[in-house]
């Protein structure tokens, strides 16, 4: 089990959101509806690309570098205050997985840095760490829709992309967990979904068990990789 964070397991990509939105007010403009829907689950120079495209201004990189970190800065300050919720079902479903011995791994755009906030949290509330691995956005050769953080975590997992079930809740995710060769199993958070050969789309995690999971990699899969 392979699982995305934002959107997927925490309510942190309205966070996300409103960084975004604070920083286009600085920046003097606002951030259309649109322009947000499409920077759900992408990296941050593609965040900032589309932020920027909107407001019809132009940064230099210099500036790019400082707004991306004073996003992710105050995205962490939110964290704090307002907390990591969970999304619906996801805390009982990880703890399932855990329970059954389970392979799991996080693979998350988001940086170190600012995943280590909900990490911590994850640990705290659970007990223990949930994942046997974690691979962040900062700590890849390609993020995604690229496959390669996928490719990296079950490289580090030792298991074959067939036998992996990938659970996103972003379009960018999706192609990641599909090229990857995987199953994915989407749950839409703030963009719609469309219909993939390997992806099972579903409203929330709610109820889900470990033997619906494995029946789904057994129906669904294995998925043929991409070049």
């Amino acid at each position: 089990m392979l699982f995305d964070m934002d959107g997927t397991l925490v309510e942190t990509e309205e966070l996300w959101g409103e960084a975004l939105s604070e920083l286009a007010g600085q920046l003097g403009g606002e951030l259309s509806a649109g322009a947000r829907g499409r920077t759900v689950g992408t990296s941050m120079p593609v965040a900032m690309g589309i932020l920027y495209a909107d407001l019809g201004t132009t940064r230099t990189e210099q500036q790019h570098a400082a707004d991306a970190r004073w996003v992710e800065d105050r995205t962490a300050d939110l964290m704090t205050s307002h907390g990591v919720p969970w999304r619906p079902g996801a805390r009982e479903l990880l703890t399932a997985v855990r329970d059954a011995g389970v392979a799991t791994a996080l693979v998350t755009t988001t940086a170190r840095r600012i995943a280590g906030i909900v990490l911590d949290r994850f640990t705290t509330e659970l007990g223990h760490p949930p994942f046997d691995v974690t691979v962040c956005g900062d700590e890849v050769p390609a993020r995604k829709p690229d496959p390669a953080p996928y490719r990296q975590a079950m490289a580090a997992l030792g298991v074959d992309p067939g036998s992996s079930l990938v659970v996103e809740d972003s379009a960018v995710g999706v192609t990641a967990g599909l090229a990857a060769g995987a199953v994915v199993l989407g749950v839409p958070s703030l963009q719609s979904l469309d219909s993939l050969p390997g992806l099972v789309l579903r409203e929330s995690l709610v109820g889900l068990t470990v033997t619906d999971l494995r029946e789904l990699v057994e129906t669904h899969g294995p998925v043929e990789l991409s070049a």
